[in-house]
């Protein structure tokens, strides 16, 4: 008895762990999408702070996506228990404020061309003290791990959505093992990125003529590499922001999925995510407007 009960658990377990291999491989591709958007906007994030310090950002922001995951799992367990209506709501509210930060960084990089140099930001963050650049880090830091916030609510969504059939002990560990991985990934990526031009100036000491070859085209690459991201990251914004908006709304959604399906590949795509973006821009922007109305009327 004692030999067939353990056979019979040992069989379970085996089940259990197939269903959550299966699951988990198709969370993983649902959420493809949004981890690339997570990417380039944490790269971007994290850019212009000194170079010994970068990492510690990274880790920082880390850290706090790690506190976002622990919250938002099971936060997102307990409303899909007992107020399931509620997720698309406060998903839309996610994707509104996401769409406001994408417009807040247009307005702010068109007024700081019109002021003054990248030159000028460069030497002005190099004369920073060190309690200036502290709260400067600290600050960094916060509007990262906010935005992180968004861009974990959806993947967890994402992920509910996939394993909301299965039972309980399978949502939680298939939920806690995609928010480990992503932020594991997503975070060893961007300290990668973002040490790129320290490795190039690493390599361009060496003796070897090919390893200084490497080292400049790094060297050249990197500052393109954070510009081409912060560009990357800002679209990011607008394309989640306008993506789970139109997705709260069916009218919209499917309107969008029907001029798409009209073209194949690549045409349908890029109007589908050229819609996002516009949606995600007009929102921003109403929210922008009605935040800094209210900002004239308190004051």
């Amino acid at each position: 008895m004692a030999g067939s009960s353990l056979l019979t658990l040992l069989d379970d377990i085996a089940t259990l762990m197939d269903d959550i291999s299966v699951m988990g491989k198709v969370a993983a591709k649902k959420t493809a999408g949004v981890l690339g958007d997570d990417l380039s906007l944490n790269a971007q994030q994290v850019s212009g702070v000194k170079a010994n310090r970068e990492l510690p950002v990274v880790w920082g922001v880390a850290k706090g996506s790690f506190l976002n995951k622990l919250i938002l799992v099971p936060l997102a367990l307990a409303i899909s228990a007992w107020i399931p209506w509620a997720i698309t709501p406060l998903l839309m509210l996610g994707g509104a404020y996401l769409s406001y930060e994408g417009v807040e960084k247009v307005v702010h990089s068109l007024h700081g061309k019109d002021k003054k140099s990248d030159e000028a930001r460069e030497q002005r963050l190099r004369n920073l003290s060190q309690q200036e650049a502290a709260a400067f880090e600290k600050k960094k830091v916060k509007g990262a791990v906010r935005t992180d916030f968004i861009l974990s609510a959806e993947i967890v969504a994402i992920t509910l959505g996939i394993v909301s059939e299965a039972p309980l002990l399978n949502q939680v560990l298939i939920l806690a093992g995609i928010a480990i991985l992503v932020t594991i990934g997503v975070y060893g990526i961007v300290a990668c990125i973002v040490k790129i031009d320290d490795l190039g100036l690493w390599l361009k000491e060496k003796s070897s003529s090919l390893a200084q070859g490497i080292g400049g085209v790094l060297l050249t690459l990197a500052p393109k590499m954070m510009k081409v991201l912060t560009v990357v990251g800002t679209l990011a914004m607008f394309l989640v922001g306008g993506g789970i908006i139109a997705h709260g709304v069916p009218a919209i959604h499917h309107f969008i999925e029907h001029l798409a399906a009209d073209r194949a590949g690549i045409i349908g795509s890029l109007i589908s995510n050229g819609a996002n973006l516009v949606i995600g821009f007009i929102v921003g922007s109403i929210v922008l407007c009605v935040v800094n109305l209210a900002g004239k009327l308190r004051s």
